[in-house]
């Protein structure tokens, strides 16, 4: 089953009405796993697996809206923190993520496949 399918609250599409042009998504599924919040706890918690917007729309706020849509949708499925990875480089997102509430906690070396580090970050919801 897709992410799509399994998730729809989380999984959001931009679109550009004008021009009838998909400009934007974010992709989200909900996980149980430790909490790193809430003392290790079992939690449900939102991963939010992917986001992107068309270079040409960026730093319109489409990014902020399509996150914080997904947050609203992991809260409706029972979660109550959310986590993402981001490249160590990606300064823009990391900005973006720390800007809605997201707190770096901690560094996965190597976590891609060219081996640049991955920035792993919390946020309650």
């Amino acid at each position: 089953m897709s992410l799509y399918e399994s998730f729809p609250k989380a999984f959001i599409v931009a679109e550009d009405i004008e021009t009838n042009t998909l400009i934007g998504y974010v992709m989200g599924r909900v996980e149980r796993g430790f909490s790193s919040l809430k003392g290790y706890k079992l939690t449900k918690k939102g991963h939010i697996v992917s986001i992107a917007i068309i270079e040409k729309y960026r730093r319109k706020g489409i990014a902020t809206r399509l996150l914080e849509e997904a947050l609203e949708g992991f809260k409706e499925y029972g979660a109550s923190e959310s986590f993402l990875e981001v490249r160590e480089s990606n300064i823009e997102a990391v900005n973006l993520y720390q800007k809605i509430g997201y707190v770096e906690k901690k560094v996965l070396p190597g976590y891609y496949r060219d081996g640049e580090d991955a920035l792993l970050f919390t946020c309650p919801l």
